[in-house]
């Protein structure tokens, strides 16, 4: 297995692609892909990715995304940060990344990054397992990032019995289990999900669920670790894909924003000891994510892409308002303020938790958590309601999209004539509202808000773990100090 470091740093779009291009067990429609950066319906995905990365090349972008160090380029996402201005900086690179897909692709590298590189920070929270496990933990982190590898990762075992699972048990039946130890590693079998961008990541982070009880039938379940996609064995069961190879007129956002989703099956897989970072460690694995900030950085990389949304449904429905002329009615600029509203939140948020960053335990700076994480409980709850304030402006001129090739058939003078409005000419009022479609409308905006719905986990579940981690011993005690005023 590939481990040591041998990269030079970033890498170009070309050289992503050709690392994609290798024995990895994808399946879609009950076929497996032979090639993903050629397969009709998963190829864009891919070459939008690839587009991304040749972004760290340009000089427009390069000084914003990516740091230097030692003669080498590395992504931003990588920089350990040494300073509340290394906070900030980062925060810069995950906005701009955000920016390029107005969010619309949201697992971006820079994510899983993010992790990866908080865990290197604090690999000797992972030595309370084994000494060597931070080791591990701090190779694989050089490597990645030496390499700019991209990484999907899976969290949540398929549930066979909600009972079961609401006790923090798990069943061998369907659950990612250790079968067996050897000297070279661990052999694991069962499945995980979901596997976001899983078919065109490099490597895939296998980490622990957030609730396991520390009991004796749990131990073959408590494990992290990261192996190649292509490692044998591994296979990816794709879900339906939301590209139906139309044109970026057609489906402007699923033509090029398909971030495919996949159940990872793990059949008797070889994992190498040098890449375990956790082993039958119940509660090591339950406060792996919190105690090494890990979270921490992950909302914050979380936060800007939703800034980045939440600004594009801002200008989407300011677009929609000014075609039509509604831009000058009052209740429908009330209904757009609302949008505004959520934009400017979602930033304030941010920029507090950038603005008061501060070190953490490890001796590495960290945003503030509390607006992350009021961000991440709230942003759920909001981007349905911006969706929703899309359909409610665009009502049937949703429906009233003719494709591109209208344009060009027997019936383009119809189309010219009738589909033009105040302020846009037909072909210009079409793209606009396909647009619009895809966000609140296609399968591949409604995959957006399930996706927003449970990005960290069912909501009261959220909900509950932030009134437990809440500071609220000031707000009692101005309480208490009132009631017992005379």
């Amino acid at each position: 297995m590939n481990t040591p470091t041998t990269g030079t740093g970033i890498r170009t779009g070309a050289q992503y692609l050709e690392g994609l291009r290798d024995d990895r067990d994808v399946w879609l429609r009950g076929e497996r892909v032979r090639d993903v950066t050629t397969h009709p319906t998963l190829c864009r995905g891919a070459h939008t990715l690839a587009r991304f990365m040749d972004r760290q090349f340009d000089p427009a972008y390069q000084d914003r995304i990516t740091f230097e160090q030692d003669g080498r380029r590395y992504a931003m996402s990588f920089l350990l940060p040494t300073s509340a201005a290394d906070v900030r900086r980062r925060g810069d690179a995950f906005y701009e990344w955000a920016t390029w897909s107005n969010g619309m692709f949201g697992r971006t590298p820079d994510y899983k990054n993010a992790s990866v590189t908080a865990f290197a920070g604090s690999a000797e929270f992972l030595a309370q397992g084994r000494p060597e496990f931070a080791d591990n933990m701090r190779a694989f982190y050089r490597y990645v990032r030496d390499n700019d590898r991209v990484l999907t990762h899976t969290l949540v075992n398929p549930t066979f019995s909600h009972a079961q699972s609401r006790e923090g048990k798990y069943d061998e039946k369907v659950a990612l289990h250790i079968v067996r130890e050897t000297d070279a590693g661990i052999v694991v079998r069962g499945a995980r999900l979901l596997a976001t961008l899983g078919p065109h990541a490099d490597e895939i982070e296998v980490f622990p669920s957030t609730l396991l009880t520390a009991s004796e039938e749990n131990l073959p379940f408590a494990f992290a670790f990261a192996i190649p996609t292509a490692t044998p064995g591994v296979r990816m069961i794709c879900r339906d894909s939301y590209d139906h190879d139309k044109s970026t007129f057609d489906a402007p956002l699923a033509a090029r924003f398909e971030e495919m989703d996949a159940v990872v099956v793990f059949n008797d897989v070889l994992v190498p000891w040098e890449r375990v970072f956790m082993y039958r460690e119940p509660l090591l694995c339950n406060r792996a994510f919190a105690e090494t900030n890990a979270v921490i950085h992950m909302m914050h990389q979380v936060v800007c892409g939703k800034l980045a949304k939440a600004e594009f449904v801002v200008g989407l429905l300011c677009a929609m308002a000014k075609a039509t002329g509604k831009d000058r009615d009052m209740n429908v600029k009330a209904q757009i303020a609302e949008a505004m509203w959520a934009a400017e939140t979602i930033r304030a948020f941010r920029y507090q938790a950038e603005g008061e960053a501060h070190a953490d335990q490890y001796g590495h700076y960290m945003p503030l958590r509390r607006p992350l994480d009021t961000s991440r409980n709230l942003f759920p709850r909001l981007y349905p309601r911006l969706v929703e304030l899309i359909q409610l402006l665009g009502s049937s001129s949703l429906m009233a999209t003719p494709c591109e090739a209208d344009f060009g058939g027997d019936i383009a003078v119809d189309v010219e004539r009738y589909f033009q409005t105040e302020n846009l000419a037909s072909r210009d009022r079409i793209a606009l509202f396909r647009l619009a479609h895809d966000v609140a409308v296609s399968g591949f905006g409604n995959r957006q808000v399930l996706y927003e719905r449970f990005f960290f986990g069912p909501q009261n579940v959220m909900a509950s773990i932030y009134y437990d981690l809440y500071d609220k011993d000031a707000q009692l005690a101005r309480v208490e100090a009132l009631l017992a005023d005379g």
